[in-house]
């Protein structure tokens, strides 16, 4: 994907505001609005918007994705941030797998040369960097990240299904029992082992 080129001045309060969405309710669109309404009121707080879109938390017009779902989930939400930052900011870490604050120079060069930019911008571009990073597990097990990923929505639909005002109840020889239609998205992918995670994930909380 290369390098976003987004930046904040408020880089030191990244932390917060992910804290913030995290235990707040998903909208059903990211506005300038939401961003006031959970306490980020500066107009350097807005450039928090096109950095969530940067990350897959968003989309162009500003809907929270999956990843954004899933990262409302205090389990899942160092390593889906290790996620999205490794897809956001792939370039970087083609040259350094773990950076490190000793590394800072180095990436601060590489948004200078990519984009082309101001060492000061170059800097501010680094200092968002790193205070992501500070948010997210960069050694997670993908396959198993992605199985626990499929594992929430799956206790998610068995909870919306048990609170539906209207379930389905068929009449059965034993009597009465509940019949739950759980829909589940696999992700686009040639791993087989992600997959076997997946179903291992279904068989271990739904039938046994």
């Amino acid at each position: 994907m290369g390098l976003p080129s987004t930046y904040t001045n408020a880089h030191g309060v990244i932390g917060d505001f992910f804290s913030k969405i995290r235990d707040a309710q998903a909208p059903e669109k990211f506005t300038h609005q939401i961003l006031k309404d959970l306490g980020f009121k500066s107009n350097s707080h807005r450039a928090f918007i096109p950095l969530m879109k940067a990350l897959g938390f968003l989309t162009p017009d500003g809907a929270p994705t999956k990843r954004y779902n899933d990262y409302r989930s205090h389990a899942l939400s160092k390593r889906v941030m290790g996620e999205a930052i490794k897809d956001a900011y792939s370039d970087l870490f083609l040259i350094k797998s773990h950076p490190k604050e000793a590394d800072r120079a180095l990436i601060e060069g590489k948004f200078k040369s990519y984009h082309n930019v101001s060492d000061n911008v170059a800097k501010l571009m680094s200092k968002t960097f790193y205070s992501l990073l500070s948010l997210a597990e960069l050694d997670f097990d993908e396959k198993k990240l992605q199985g626990e990923k499929v594992q929430k929505r799956v206790e998610e639909k068995v909870e919306e299904q048990k609170s539906s005002p209207n379930p389905q109840v068929p009449i059965n020889a034993h009597g009465l029992g509940l019949h739950y239609n759980i829909q589940i998205h696999l992700p686009a992918t040639k791993d087989v082992e992600v997959y076997n995670a997946i179903f291992k994930s279904l068989k271990e909380h739904l039938i046994e």
